[in-house]
């Protein structure tokens, strides 16, 4: 889903850890790059992700920490989508970092292969753009199911209070992506 241009002309983009990791160049002339705590906290110290890492900054990667609104924000959103069991804490500040950013009418948009923060993304009609592997085609909306009885729950737990199997992730509904 390419930026489209929304309140002021300035891009921001917003770097998973997945974009940083694949060691592909990064065109960010007109654009201001950042990403959160959380991305920085994945990148191993002294590996050449690292070194990556350190260029990106010292060309003017910007590390920012969302607000708790906007990643409780994220984190309502998610429960509806039931991506909740599928998205790390810093999955969850990337996009609370972009919803923040798309909030005060920048436009935005998140670099990333992660298919869960690309539903979430679209959820919430944030721009995003894959780095290695093609984006997703579908919106899902997750729910969980019982391993053992079939049970159906709408929030993500590891064992069924019923009979006592593990929980697995299945999709309740899928639908083409908003263009």
């Amino acid at each position: 889903m390419p930026p489209q241009i929304i309140g002021n002309d300035q891009l921001i983009i917003i770097l998973d850890t997945s974009a940083i990791l694949s060691g592909k160049p990064i065109d960010f002339k007109d654009a201001t790059l950042l990403t959160t705590p959380g991305v920085s906290s994945e990148i191993n110290p002294g590996g050449r992700d690292y070194q990556l890492f350190q260029n990106l900054i010292e060309k003017g990667l910007i590390i920012q920490q969302p607000s708790k609104k906007s990643i409780n924000k994220i984190k309502e959103v998610i429960n509806k989508t039931g991506d909740s069991g599928r998205l790390s804490k810093t999955d969850i500040e990337i996009l609370a970092l972009a919803y923040e950013k798309k909030d005060e009418q920048v436009n935005v948009s998140i670099i990333t292969d992660d298919y869960s923060i690309q539903n979430t993304a679209n959820e919430l009609n944030i721009c995003f753009e894959t780095i290695s592997l093609s984006g997703i085609t579908k919106k899902f909306k997750w729910t969980y199911r019982c391993r053992g009885c079939g049970k159906k729950f709408k929030e993500n737990i590891n064992i069924c209070p019923i009979c006592g199997a593990g929980i697995k992730n299945i999709i309740s509904n899928k639908e083409e992506l908003r263009k």
